[in-house]
Parts: structure tokens; C-alpha cells; sequence
């Protein structure tokens, strides 16, 4: 991180996100194994044994690729993580807290995976700009709608190779009452936004659901789709899943039982 970024960490906090002066992580107390955190609504959040590590002996940090953050109640990454550890980290875990705000991740330049499950996340979450992401995992999150969510994804995260959304309002499977028709369309859609793609939720992603995914969801096919609304229409409101699987099954009609959808 140059100083340009640090300077902007300190005053503005982070982008899109409005606070008052005193916000963000304001202390470290090592010696009670905690963080004075103004930025959510706790008056201290425990640390992580592997951060106290890094605070105790300041420069072994740089050989620690590796963070988790899973289960410590945030509403957002504090200042003082950002700070310390977003230039050189690769691994983030940040499950199982109540964070909707990912927009912090800007500064992890380095990172290659992050493990995000159990946040009230929704489509209106969008990741900035991580072309390094490898892995991303969003279980259980509130994700409602992937139109236009998943292509904010691809152009944030374009070298994606393992992508996990089950347990998401818009991951349709047995486990959340859909169809196995349903499941199928969800996941060749997916499919077809990235090609790097090689494993979607539990499964592998086979060169035949590759074609699958190309053929019913190039270019033009996806033009007929959205019309007679256009395009520019779709982009700027949300679309369910529901509304965009109505208007692919209408004009597949007939045809839906003659196709080859492999899984």
C-alpha cells in the first residue's frame, strides 16, 4: 500500500461509506486480547490469535499470507485490518459476521481467496476490483437476484475459478424448494459469465456445460431475451431470477424437452 492509500484510508475511511471523525478502529489492546472498534456498534471486538501474533512482533506479518476474521461480529472490515494487513494478504476469511459492505477489499491487492458465508450480503453488494480472485465463496448470503449482480461480478473478478452461492434466495436447488429445471438454468447461466470457471457450488464444471452454457446464453439469444424492454432498461433495475427464467422458458417452448441440458 503507497502512501497515497494509506493517507486516504486515514481520512475518508473508505469509499461510499460515510462516517464521523472518530470512526474506525480507534485502538489496539494487545494485553486484553481485543480491539476498541467505534465503527460497529460493539465496544471491543476480540483479535484473532494470529493477529495479536502480528501485533506483538511487528514484520512477522509479512510471511502470513493467510487471515481470518470468521465469527467476530462485524459490520464491516475495520480501519486498523485494512491498514496492517491488505497489502501482502491472500486468504480472507470474514464468514459468519453481519458485514453487507465489501467495498474495504479495494486495498487487498494481493487477494486470491475470499471466504464470505453467512453475511446478510444481497445483490446490491457489488466486490470493487480483484483480478487476482480465484476462489469466492457467498453461501448463505441474501442474494436475490443475479441480473445484473453477476456481471458486476465478472468485471470485478474476471479470473474467477471456484465460485460458491448455495444456500442464496438466487441459487435455485432441492435444499431452497427449487426445481431440478430451475437449478440447471441458475447454474448453466453462471457458467456462461466466466469462462476461467472450472468449479461452481459443489460440482465440477464439465466442457459439455460449458457448450450447454454457451449456446443457450450467447449474445443474441440474451437480446431476445430482454426485449421488448432493452437492454439499458435491465442494467440500471433489478431482475429476479423468476421474471429472467419466465422469459427464457417462453421462448424455449416447445423446444424445453428436446434439450441437451447436461449436468
Amino acid at each position: 500500500m503507497n502512501d497515497d492509500d494509506q493517507s486516504f484510508i486515514h481520512n475518508n475511511c473508505y469509499p461510499s461509506v460515510v462516517r464521523g471523525p472518530d470512526d474506525g478502529v480507534i485502538s489496539v489492546d494487545v494485553s486484553r486480547d481485543a480491539l476498541v472498534d467505534s465503527m460497529t456498534d460493539m465496544s471491543e471486538t476480540p483479535i484473532p490469535p494470529d493477529i495479536i501474533a502480528s501485533v506483538d512482533t511487528p514484520g512477522e506479518h509479512e510471511e502470513n499470507e493467510k487471515l481470518t476474521l470468521a465469527y467476530e461480529r462485524l459490520y464491516d472490515i475495520p480501519k486498523t485490518i485494512v491498514e496492517r494487513f491488505s497489502d501482502h494478504i491472500k486468504y480472507l476469511d470474514i464468514s459468519h459476521n453481519k458485514i453487507t459492505n465489501l467495498d474495504a477489499l479495494v486495498y487487498f491487492k494481493s487477494l486470491t481467496s475470499l471466504i464470505a458465508d453467512d453475511n446478510p450480503i444481497t445483490e446490491n453488494c457489488y466486490l470493487p476490483p480483484l483480478p487476482k480472485l480465484e476462489l469466492l465463496w457467498l453461501n448463505r448470503c441474501q442474494i436475490t437476484s443475479l441480473y445484473p449482480w453477476v456481471g458486476k461480478l465478472k468485471e470485478s473478478c474476471p479470473n474467477l475459478q471456484i465460485l460458491s452461492l448455495m444456500g442464496n434466495p438466487a441459487a435455485p436447488s432441492y435444499f431452497n424448494g427449487g426445481t431440478f429445471y430451475e437449478y440447471l438454468q441458475y447454474r448453466l447461466f453462471v457458467i456462461s459469465q466466466f469462462p476461467s470457471l472450472h468449479h461452481l457450488d459443489d460440482r465440477r464444471v464439465t466442457e459439455d456445460q460449458r457448450l450447454e452454457a454457451q449456446r443457450l446464453y450467447k449474445r443474441p439469444f440474451f437480446e431476445r431475451i430482454v426485449k421488448p424492454a432493452g437492454l439499458s432498461q435491465i442494467v440500471n433495475s433489478s431482475v429476479t431470477w423468476n421474471t429472467f427464467q419466465n422469459k427464457i422458458t417462453t421462448l424455449l417452448g416447445k423446444d424445453k424437452q428436446n434439450r441437451n441440458l447436461l449436468i
